[in-house]
């Protein structure tokens, strides 16, 4: 296993990351416990999770699974999404701050979070207040770095200008989708965080799944996927243009002996401005296959081609920025 700093911050975490959003729902306690226990063998430290995740049951599995293990991990969550019924579960205000990360302490039964994440932006709370409530948790001893998720470059940039105006602790990381068909913060995102030392954590690698090569998209997926889920998923990924892609890729990564999700995983991988990158997975086996990824250096001519597909999928144009 190798490992990375976490942005300018001495935390060094795996460049794998595990995610456990299926845990309590399609994976089930003792699975989940067997899971962790893999991971952490093969080198594994950085274990990401939610409030939000499987109401509660994700944290509280994840929690159970590492309690032996407390001390020689970074354990991440997050806070914004909505949680109950009231006004006030959900955002990134002082109130919901405080007292979510109560319940994600007590969930996962620990004294601690190594990395607390704004799951999103929020678009009425001040960032100023987000900043002030996060930088409590960290002199409280509770938190240990704060983050980010799914943030634009210009609101990451805010926050750090906020942190730095008022000596408040500042988002080390960010959490942002990247994949072979989901290149986006390939623009400003990843620029913006390597100026700033900023670390950069990835999710979806795999496009829920869709990067597998496994899925037809001339039948509807399979009752135990993200997309049959989800239909969030269905609205971010199962796309013709995707799918088109997917073939394009497949063949690449068939033309140079490699399973299409190692290849995929590799290439999100090969990128120096990523940090860790996310796995999650519904079963041990599974896992063990995504982790083989990190043997596999892709070449010059395997990442030119992977480039080829993505300008035929996102076709360059006129760019604001010079």
């Amino acid at each position: 296993m190798q490992y990375k700093n976490l942005g300018r911050t001495g935390l060094k975490i795996s460049v794998i990351t595990m995610g456990t959003m299926t845990f309590g729902g399609q994976v089930n306690e003792a699975d989940a416990i067997k899971m962790i226990d893999t991971a952490f063998e093969k080198g594994i430290n950085s274990f990401d999770t939610a409030d939000v995740y499987t109401e509660g049951r994700s944290e509280i599995f994840t929690g159970k699974a590492l309690k032996n293990k407390r001390h020689a991990v970074v354990l991440a969550t997050k806070v914004a999404n909505k949680v109950g019924p009231g006004p006030n579960d959900l955002g990134t205000s002082r109130v919901h701050i405080i007292q979510a990360v109560e319940n994600s302490l007590k969930r996962m039964d620990t004294d601690y979070i190594d990395i607390y994440y704004a799951h999103l932006p929020d678009y009425i709370t001040p960032i100023e207040e987000t900043l002030r409530a996060f930088d409590n948790l960290v002199q409280q001893g509770k938190v240990r770095y704060i983050a980010c998720s799914n943030f634009r470059a210009w609101q990451l940039l805010k926050a750090l200008w906020v942190s730095d105006k008022n000596n408040l602790a500042r988002f080390d990381c960010i959490q942002s989708p990247y994949n072979l068909i989901t290149r986006d913060i390939e623009a400003e995102l990843l620029p913006c965080c390597v100026n700033e030392g900023v670390g950069v954590t990835v999710y979806n690698p795999l496009a829920a799944g869709l990067l597998t090569g496994k899925h037809d998209p001339n039948k509807a997926p399979a009752s135990e996927t993200r997309f049959a889920m989800d239909a969030i998923y269905n609205k971010r990924y199962w796309l013709p243009v995707n799918f088109q892609a997917v073939e394009h890729l497949k063949k690449i990564a068939d033309a140079h002996h490699r399973n299409l999700a190692q290849f995929s995983l590799a290439w999100v991988m090969n990128n120096p401005s990523v940090t860790s990158t996310l796995i999650g997975a519904t079963s041990a086996k599974h896992l063990e296959e995504n982790i083989g990824a990190i043997d596999l250096k892709l070449t010059a001519e395997e990442i030119k081609a992977c480039d080829d597909v993505w300008l035929e999928l996102r076709p360059p144009r006129f760019f604001y920025g010079r």
